[in-house]
């Protein structure tokens, strides 16, 4: 592990392929035996050593042919273009895994189970939303569009509303499920409409998540 202290606070909005819910977050296969996703994070609050990273956003596009945990993923990052070298550096080397403890952070667990990253972009990225509302916009230049809203009850027509709670989660304590589309073009094309998304007040470092 490099030895840089980091932490970072803000909104965390996940889009999946999976049906809502995600077996993933159950330790069961993926809906589709495979995983496509995009993760998107607002910092509103962070630092990576002495790096001030407040107000900054960066997006993950990401792929697995079966189970993440079977490994030959993909991925690539894109990194708001308003950040400073400085800052560039710190959310890739924070995106790398290789500041986390080993398993502590989903940003190491990911990492670990990738074959290829493509470049990282730096462009404008715009997210936001209100986790409790169960609802996020996201925007990445040209390339991305991604959108989460609350999941409708088929038979009453009103919001549903569900967390998923995890004591020892790498990612988050608790999250609100909502229901989540993206379109992605460019090295890692995705189409998602209606499946599982989830939001949260993202508050992690290299030990894992502040709870």
């Amino acid at each position: 592990m490099t030895k840089a202290d980091w932490r970072i606070e803000g909104l965390e909005f996940v889009n999946c392929n999976c049906d809502y819910g995600c077996p993933c977050q159950f330790s069961a296969r993926p809906t589709h035996d495979n995983c496509q996703a995009m993760g998107a994070v607002r910092i509103d609050k962070g630092y990576f050593g002495d790096t001030r990273l407040d107000g900054l956003s960066f997006v993950m596009t990401l792929k697995w042919p079966g189970a993440i945990h079977e490994g030959n993923g993909e991925a690539q990052a894109f990194i708001d273009e308003n950040a400073s070298e400085a800052q560039r550096e710190g959310i890739l080397a924070i995106l790398s895994g290789d500041t986390s403890e080993p398993g502590a952070t989903f940003f190491n667990v990911f990492a670990s189970t990738m074959t290829k990253m493509n470049d990282p972009v730096f462009c404008p990225v715009s997210i936001s939303g209100d986790v409790e509302a169960r609802t996020a916009s996201v925007t990445v230049g040209d390339v991305i569009e991604s959108s989460g809203t609350p999941i409708i009850n088929p038979v009453s027509g009103l919001e549903h509303r569900a967390r998923i709670d995890l004591p020892q989660g790498f990612e988050f304590a608790v999250a609100e499920v909502a229901s989540g589309t993206t379109r992605a073009r460019g090295a890692m094309p995705l189409d998602l409409a209606g499946t599982h998304s989830h939001l949260t007040h993202l508050d992690i470092g290299p030990q894992g998540v502040y709870r």
